[in-house]
């Protein structure tokens, strides 16, 4: 990689972050930069694509910035670029707290990274622009895939709620709908390059389709991803309460690479909480919405977020939440303590919750969901389950010797190599399910079978490829005149 520049990009927040990452790694390869190497001593370009929904996040950003700035001083050349909801928010904020940053960029606007970065190397200057609204939809820009063997696939940016404690509709604007010719075009192609598990994703996923006035646009949809050969799983994430309908859940049943699977963020338990939050749903309607998950589909897995310490929340309001909690029985919970933002409603708000209160009232829900996923992880000990092999996701698979994955439902899986070749990232391994903690499972036995399948060939392909250039797609295929064409926490915990 001798005289070629390296890039770096740093993301924070939700899934959204991560798959727009993938697109500003895709743009700045087209450009001609090449990925620095893991543990290299640092890059030419570190970009960080930034989250705004924490009060924390401020302060993360600054700090590495500020730990940035020596190294930029001692490398004449180095450029640092800030995108994403807090650059949207902050905008001249971040250069006059930060002046050795290049460029600053919003959600809106991705796709100038390379350009920016050039101007702001000319002009030895920095670059800020924020634009107000889309100015292309970001699955028609390059992408690196992170992954060879799974996939995120935006079918709206934006959203229209207006909750009082989320400050993302105001920056990531409001939502706008894919066609859905180009949304399973991009699922196609993406096929053909060997991946086998994608994930539908926007801000409000099944509000798709309310710009075009079909309320069953989301299911058909689903529906129509199951016709897609060699196509294995398929999730989506996430869903409103207030959207969704009874269609989804019979396609998710009657679609056989839909996985039963749902991350439904609920926030609280408490009706009056609720109405203060604008969550157009209730306790009852939430309850209904898991009941009729369950009824359709006994095997679903079910996942939430839920914020404590929300302004006015009192010790009733938290026994609501944590009574829907028992009554729930999710498989997992994102839990989130209130986080004052400015610029939304919930930031003026009476009744603002002393920190103590919330991070006791915080511990008790964590207790009770641990209790709660470890004895629902429980009930796999002893079941058979196909695993799709992945990468990274064990972080101590290196020490024991083990491989990990996902189960059908999600669930995270470690199990013992088999014997001879070991399954590659992206192979499906038979598992028996022989101890299971409250946040994964754990087959003690090697795998009963492996499965190789076209994404182990394609991430082995991918591994054995030079660097610069993988995983980076240009837009997809088509045939006339182009069209517009296309990873913890949950969704932007907020959903």
């Amino acid at each position: 990689m001798a005289g070629l520049r390296t890039y770096e990009v740093r993301t924070y927040g939700c899934q959204m972050n991560v798959h727009d990452s993938e697109r500003l790694s895709g743009l700045l390869e087209g450009a001609g930069y090449v990925r620095a190497p893991k543990g290299a001593d640092g890059a030419d370009v570190v970009v960080f694509n930034t989250c705004a929904v924490r009060e924390n996040a401020d302060n993360r950003l600054y700090g590495n910035l500020g730990q940035l700035a020596p190294q930029k001083a001692a490398r004449p050349g180095m450029q640092i670029a800030v995108g994403g909801c807090l650059a949207q928010k902050d905008r001249d904020t971040i250069v006059k707290r930060a002046p050795w940053v290049d460029v600053v960029f919003g959600t809106h606007n991705i796709g100038r990274l390379p350009v920016l970065l050039e101007r702001a190397r000319i002009a030895e200057e920095a670059q800020v622009e924020i634009a107000e609204s889309l100015e292309a939809f970001p699955s028609t820009l390059p992408s690196r895939r992170e992954s060879a063997y799974a996939a995120w696939v935006s079918v709206s940016v934006g959203c229209n709620n207006t909750c009082t404690f989320c400050i993302v509709p105001a920056l990531r604007g409001k939502e706008e709908d894919r066609r859905p010719g180009d949304i399973l075009a991009e699922v196609e192609a993406l096929v053909a390059e060997g991946v086998v598990e994608i994930t539908l994703l926007g801000q409000n996923v099944n509000a798709y389709g309310s710009g075009m006035g079909d309320r069953e646009a989301f299911s058909k949809l689903l529906r129509a991803t199951g016709q897609i050969e060699d196509l294995e799983r398929v999730r989506f994430t996430s869903p409103h309460p207030r959207d969704f309908t009874d269609d989804v859940i019979a396609a998710m049943a009657e679609t056989p690479n839909v996985m039963h699977q749902l991350h439904m963020p609920m926030q609280s338990g408490s009706d009056a909480i609720l109405k203060a939050m604008r969550r157009s749903y209730r306790q009852d309607r939430y309850l209904n919405i898991i009941e009729k998950v369950r009824a359709a589909m006994p095997d679903a897995a079910i996942s939430t977020d839920i914020i404590v310490g929300f302004p006015g929340e009192t010790e009733e309001d938290f026994e609501q939440t944590m009574h829907v909690v028992r009554e729930a029985r999710f498989a997992q919970a994102f839990t989130f303590q209130y986080s004052k933002r400015p610029g939304t409603p919930a930031a003026d708000m009476d009744g603002q919750i002393p920190k103590q209160v919330v991070q006791e009232r915080y511990m008790r829900l964590s207790a009770l969901q641990e209790q709660i996923s470890w004895e629902e992880n429980k009930t796999q000990v002893g079941r058979t389950l196909e695993v799709l092999v992945a990468e990274g996701e064990g972080r101590k698979d290196n020490a024991t010797h083990r491989l990990s994955g996902r189960a059908p439902d999600s669930r995270l899986v470690h199990f013992e190599k088999p014997a001879g070749a070991a399954p590659r990232p992206g192979d499906m391994a038979t598992v028996e399910i022989t101890y299971a903690a409250p946040h994964h499972l754990l087959a003690e036995r090697p795998a009963l079978a492996v499965r190789r399948t076209r994404a182990g060939d394609a991430w082995e392909q991918r591994n054995a490829a030079p660097q610069a250039p993988a995983g980076v797609m240009l837009g997809l295929p088509t045939i006339g005149a182009p069209a517009p064409l296309p990873v913890v926490e949950s969704g932007c915990g907020r959903d």
